[in-house]
């Protein structure tokens, strides 16, 4: 199980956001963005932060990834 971030991703670029400008608006440090970059895990808070910048719900920026257990 893991998470991704494609839907931050693609709704940095429909708002025609920068990484910088988020960083500004949050305090997030660039350090976080990268992990994302690579679908790792960041704190909730994190996620939190970036949703009231963005005015947007967890669902449209993360999704989890389930195993798939045949």
């Amino acid at each position: 199980m893991g998470v991704n971030y494609k839907k931050f991703w693609k709704r940095l670029i429909d708002d025609d956001l920068e990484i910088s400008d988020l960083h500004l608006a949050t305090g997030i440090a660039p350090s976080t963005f990268s992990k994302m970059r690579k679908n790792e895990y960041v704190s909730l808070d994190v996620l939190v932060r970036i949703c009231k910048a963005l005015n947007c719900q967890l669902s449209e920026i993360v999704e989890v990834e389930l195993d798939d257990r045949s």
